[in-house]
């Protein structure tokens, strides 16, 4: 297996990686009060060390007070967090790596299983996390206002700090998603519509304030998916022209990088091609795109989350299909998750050392 085309460097603005392989976000809740910790820096650290070529973190939550369902998920704001992140940055940078958080805000949840709530209902642009589902508010376009801003500011913050991007976490079912999904946005307002074009608004003024925020030359990534937590097989986008119609204005307002969520990344996105959801983005609006969903593995994170192992998969598909052109880069995760030295392996063509994935690595930050 020739894998010279995962280790070709990738430059674009802000972003000089020596690799295309991204670690993808990946919940830990391992940052008691929101304040990532000295081992939370030591496991990043760990992912640089062994050639990851772009981190990008885990959630964290920006500066709204029911933004996070969950005590232990990292925050992207106030003295001691932000302290925290300064942290694991100087440590991926000491190890040669680069990174860029994930801002996000959940929207409207389920409240967490250890019985834990945000001091303000969830909120969402209606009170719907799902159909049938209610455990919010709408937010009034105050709040909406409010929240834009508190995206630019975490966007801004993370420059500071000496990150090398920011992403923006628009996908699975979350806040932004919300905005998208005709399930979940219900509002006659400009931020709502008939079409998914016109429920992208809210998502856009996001991405102008965050490139408002960090100047034109630092890299802008969206993490965008069709599917929801509430349902893997929905299609938002059912066809080109509306993917089309869905992308060219995010990529208009400032994205430079579409990070597209599948749940296995060889899948084609729509009928009479093989091309994926990374490989369309690539091809509708001309900017570099991240593949990710199931990498390297045998079983998509639905079936490892649900509990069930997954086994080591050749990296052939992959290889042929950036070979090709389709998309820039490579996210991984669950092998990250179990296996610090994954890139490294490869690189190294120790490919008989890769590990599967257990749901075990779910309950600890592996170091070594």
């Amino acid at each position: 297996m020739n894998t010279d085309v995962l280790f070709r460097p990738f430059s674009l603005k802000s972003l000089n990686i020596k690799n295309r392989i991204v670690m993808a976000p990946m919940t830990r809740s391992f940052s008691p009060g929101g304040v990532p910790t000295a081992e939370v820096a030591a496991y990043y650290r760990k992912r640089a060390e062994g050639e990851v070529g772009l981190i990008l973190s885990e959630g964290t939550v920006i500066d709204r007070v029911s933004s996070s369902n969950d005590a232990n998920i990292p925050h992207f704001y106030g003295e001691q967090a932000l302290g925290g992140w300064q942290n694991v940055i100087d440590g991926v940078h000491a190890a040669g790596g680069q990174m860029g958080p994930q801002i996000w805000h959940m929207g409207i949840m389920d409240n967490h299983h250890s019985g834990w709530v945000p001091s303000q209902p969830f909120e969402g642009p209606s009170d719907l996390n799902r159909p049938g589902f209610s455990n919010g508010k709408a937010m009034t376009e105050a709040d909406i206002a409010d929240t834009i801003a508190a995206f630019g500011r975490a966007a801004a913050d993370a420059k500071r700090l000496g990150f090398d991007c920011v992403e923006i976490h628009g996908a699975h079912g979350y806040l932004i998603d919300q905005f998208f999904w005709d399930a979940t946005n219900n509002r006659t307002d400009i931020y709502g519509g008939k079409t998914l074009a016109q429920r992208s608004r809210f998502a856009i003024e996001v991405i102008k304030e965050v490139r408002k925020q960090v100047g034109e030359d630092f890299a802008i990534i969206i993490r965008l998916s069709q599917w929801k937590q509430a349902d893997y097989t929905l299609q938002m986008a059912k066809t080109p022209a509306e993917m089309e119609a869905w992308l060219n204005p995010m990529a208009d307002a400032g994205v430079d990088i579409f990070h597209c969520s599948q749940r296995r990344f060889y899948d084609p996105e729509f009928e009479g091609s093989d091309l994926n959801f990374a490989g369309w983005a690539k091809k509708i609006t001309g900017r570099a795109t991240i593949s990710v969903g199931s990498i390297g593995l045998s079983g998509d994170f639905f079936t490892a989350f649900a509990g069930e192992s997954s086994e080591v998969r050749s990296l052939d598909e992959l290889i042929r299909r950036m070979d090709r052109g389709d998309f820039d880069l490579a996210a991984v995760g669950r092998p990250l998750l179990s296996d610090p030295n994954w890139v490294q392996k490869i690189h190294e063509n120790r490919t008989s050392e890769l590990k599967g994935f257990t749901k075990e690595a779910l309950a600890k930050l592996v170091l070594a």
